[in-house]
């Protein structure tokens, strides 16, 4: 089994999916080229599942937490800082 690191574009919204490899892991998430970026550890040859990640700005209200791993922060231009969460149980995010 190799393993590879794949990037995923992630878009600056409330939630998103993103199909990924089974098992994949996320290394981290940064920004490139004004772009919110994760890199994750995955092995090429696994199904695809889908995981869904949610955005939450500063100040936010967080429902749900325990349902939630943190993943990351990043800033944009203008300034408004913004962390991504995993929903843990793959399901239909709730605010």
């Amino acid at each position: 089994m190799n393993k590879q690191i794949w990037k995923y574009q992630l878009q600056t919204t409330d939630s998103q999916e993103v199909k990924m490899p089974e098992g994949a892991k996320i290394l981290c998430l940064q920004m490139q080229n004004s772009n919110p970026c994760i890199w994750a550890l995955v092995d090429a040859s696994a199904k695809i599942e889908r995981r869904v990640f949610q955005t939450f700005g500063t100040g936010e209200k967080i429902s749900k937490l325990s349902e939630l791993k943190y993943v990351g922060t990043y800033q944009l231009l203008n300034g408004l800082v913004l962390h991504v969460f995993e929903w843990i149980e793959r399901h239909s995010p709730q605010k």
